[in-house]
């Protein structure tokens, strides 16, 4: 586990180069869960199911299965390669509202354990160092 790249459970605040990684559907409709929080906290844009806005990040978790999430997951890492100076605390997206696990979702991030602006959930990361 890396501790300087666990997503705090709760995050109320951000400093100015933080991101808020939140679970979104495709409409961008942002009524509940985490994506409820990145609209009422950090700018998420209602009608705005993908990628960056305000000071958070839309991965779409509920148009299918788990391989229909990848592909956002694999866009928003090319995202953080591209935007070092930001830090991303990538929520348990999937894992509430959309009915996906842990050891469902973990998976999807593995290429993120290599690229050090990115945050994960301390359980991705018992997932993904075994």
């Amino acid at each position: 586990m890396k501790n300087d790249r666990i997503t705090p459970t709760y995050i109320t605040s951000l400093k100015p180069n933080e991101v808020f990684v939140f679970g979104s559907n495709l409409a961008g409709f942002h009524g509940g869960g985490a994506a409820h929080i990145a609209h009422a906290k950090f700018g998420a844009i209602w009608g705005q199911g993908v990628g960056m806005q305000g000071q958070s990040y839309a991965i779409p978790t509920m148009q299918g299965g788990v391989e229909t999430i990848k592909p956002f997951v694999d866009q928003f890492i090319d995202y953080a390669r591209q935007n070092p100076i930001s830090r991303f605390y990538v929520t348990r997206i999937g894992c509430g509202i959309a009915g996906f696990t842990d050891e469902e979702i973990a998976p999807l991030f593995r290429e993120a354990v290599d690229v050090e602006n990115i945050c994960l959930p301390t359980e991705w990361w018992d997932i993904l160092d075994n």
